[in-house]
Formats: C-alpha cells, structure tokens, sequence
C-alpha cells in the first residue's frame, strides 16, 4: 500500500479533481502513506495517491509526544505506519482563566440553591477540555487538511478528541475497515475517462424524452399507444456507433428493434413518473394520457373541489391536494395507476376556479 512515483506530467487537471470521491471526503489513509503522498504542481496543498487528489485526512493514533502553546497543541500520532505532527488549535474554553475565589463563590452559591446552573456549565467546559488535553500513551482521533511546514509533513486539526478505548474496541474496528479502504478504493487508480457507451446511452434517453415531449405539445395530443411514437425515436438507434469488439458477434437486425423498444420503454417511465403522462387501466393494450391534454381529468379535479368546497371544514382553510388526488383515483378508476402529486398540484392549479361555483375555494399544500 505504498503510493505510486508519478510524473507532474501525468496529473490530471486541477478542473477534473471534483470528480474523484475522495477529493471531498477525509481519507483514512495510514500515516507512512501520508509522509510519502506527492505535493501537487498545479495547486499547493493538494497531494496525490494513486492520481486520487486528496487534502485532508482522518487519523486515529496513540499520542507519542507533545508540546503546548498559548494557542496549539502539537502531537505527534503514531498509528504504527509511522508518526505524524498534528497541530491542533485551542478554542476558547482552553484559553480561559478563571479568578479562584469566583469559583469558589459560584460552588458556595450552587450548594445553597441545590441546582446551579453555572456549576453544571463549568463542569461540561471541564469534561470538554479533558477531552481536548491528551498525554502520551492516550488514543488521538484527528481530522483535517494536510499541510508541509519547514519540509515536514502535518495535518492541521479541524477535529480532535481523546477517544476512551478501554478494550480496544475502536482500534480493531480500524484497522478492519481501513484495509477494505484500500482494496475498494485508494490502491485503485483515478480513471476519469468516462464510459462512451454510458454517455451515449443517457444521451438517448434524454433525447427521446425531448422528442416525444416535443411531439405531444406541437400536436395537442390526448391519448396515444406507444408504437404512435416508436417511429420518432428510429433516428436515434441508427445513429449510436456500433462499437463491437472482435471477440463479439456483429450486431443483427432485430437487436437495433430491441433497443428501440427499450428506449421507448425508458422515455415512457421517465415521462410517467414526472407526471406528463399516466395510464388510466392496465392492460395489454397500453393507452397513455397526456396530463395536460385530458379534459375528463380536469372535470374531476373540478367537482370534487366543487364539492368539498361546500363542506364546513373545508369553508375557510381549503382541502389539501392529496385529498383531491385521492378522490381523483376513485373516481377514474380502481386500476387508476396513481398520478404524481406534484403533476396533480400543477394541474389543478390550472383550472380556472371562477368557473366554479361558489366562492373562496382554496388549496391548501401543507
């Protein structure tokens, strides 16, 4: 598990690092591996594992020295791999001195009263700093970005605490999960070079939900069976490259009218579950709805505000729009494959609700 030399001209650009998950992410990387990570051309600060672009890391370690401050503490952690100086900064509990005689005031105060606030207060401050002053020999978790001072490198703690580990709980648990670590994802290298079948394939998809979107809006259609629009989607099967390996057989006929009807299996689903389109009954025969485009829908979603705006509940406040999608279903049908209730929501707000009888009808979406 030793980071691999590379070439200053093989890193990848400073503009790709998001893609790599552990640029964002504390890398629980072991020590010896930190000390030899190598520092970055492009942006200093930012070192290199494996083309994995990593500036901040997770440590847990025993405390084989240290040295204090006014405002630091420097440990220097030792995990096994190697030892590693770990700057870690005091926050303002740590800074505070208090006057003797106020304390003893306020423990005089809190023994009269029973419950004192201000006691209870000094005594998780005191907890705290326990936590944050370690001795060598205690167990140290730190977290933050890795930084070279003076040619040597240290993290700089965001986080650090003491960690109470009487039976080794938390160390075994470690070293456990920091191998797999390894295996699944840091000794893999970075390939950034994206999949030009995938991004073919999600290309498609995109187009042909653009394009059956396209052809229900230009020809104001209702209602339509999925070989209406199978033609429409020709194009885009017989313009991917066929890219085939010589170990694969040439691609036939009635694989290009398989991948057709999956596509247009996957348009319709994405179309279904925003909400454009809905089917009314399973059956074999597919019909599909335009949301839109159904007037029987927009009746129903009238009358049953119609009438429950009469109703005394719903007078002053309104009915809540799952109520009138629930009612919408009954009333369709008891196959009815549920809408969207965000697509409903819009839909209903669409209706002109001065055609309705009866003032101050509200709907109410909380």
């Amino acid at each position: 598990m030793q980071a691999a030399a590379m070439d200053p001209a093989e890193e990848p650009p400073s503009m790709l690092w998001g893609l790599d998950p552990t640029f964002s992410a504390f890398a629980r990387l072991y020590v010896r591996d930190i000390l030899q990570m190598t520092e970055s051309t492009q942006v200093p600060g930012i070192y290199f594992y494996n083309m994995h672009p990593i500036y901040k890391v997770d440590v847990l370690g025993t405390v084989v020295y240290k040295r204090e401050r006014e405002d630091f503490f420097c440990y220097g952690v030792d995990d096994g791999t190697g030892v590693i100086n770990c700057m870690c900064w005091k926050n303002d509990l740590l800074k505070e001195r208090e006057d003797p005689s106020k304390t003893a005031g306020k423990h005089s105060d809190g023994a009269q009263g029973g419950f004192n606030p201000v006691t209870e207060l000094k005594k998780l401050k005191e907890a705290q700093q326990k936590r944050c002053r370690l001795e060598i020999g205690e167990l140290l978790r730190v977290r933050g970005p890795v930084k070279t001072s003076r040619q040597q490198r240290e993290i700089m703690a965001s986080t650090y605490y003491k960690v109470d580990d009487p039976v080794m709980a938390e160390q075994i648990a470690w070293m456990m999960e920091a191998p797999q670590l390894y295996r699944q994802c840091y000794d893999k290298p970075l390939q950034l070079q994206t999949s030009v079948s995938g991004d073919s394939a999600i290309s498609s998809l995109s187009k042909a939900i653009n394009i059956i979107k396209d052809f229900l809006k230009q020809k104001s259609v209702t209602r339509f069976r999925p070989y209406d629009v199978q033609d429409l989607l020709q194009p885009l099967i017989s313009s991917q490259p066929q890219t085939a390996s010589a170990d694969q057989e040439p691609v036939a006929g009635s694989s290009g009218c398989q991948q057709l009807r999956q596509l247009l299996k996957e348009a319709l689903q994405v179309l279904q579950d925003e909400g454009v389109v809905y089917r009314r009954v399973k059956s074999q025969d597919e019909v599909y709805l335009v949301t839109a485009e159904d007037k029987d829908l927009q009746i129903a979603v009238k009358d049953v505000i119609r009438e429950d705006s009469k109703r005394e509940k719903y007078a002053e406040k309104g009915c809540h729009v799952l109520h009138i999608l629930s009612a919408v279903r009954q009333r369709s049908s008891l196959n009815c494959e549920p809408l969207r209730p965000l697509r409903l929501l819009v839909q209903v707000k669409t209706v002109r609700f001065q055609d309705l009888s009866g003032s101050g009808v509200q709907l109410s979406s909380q």
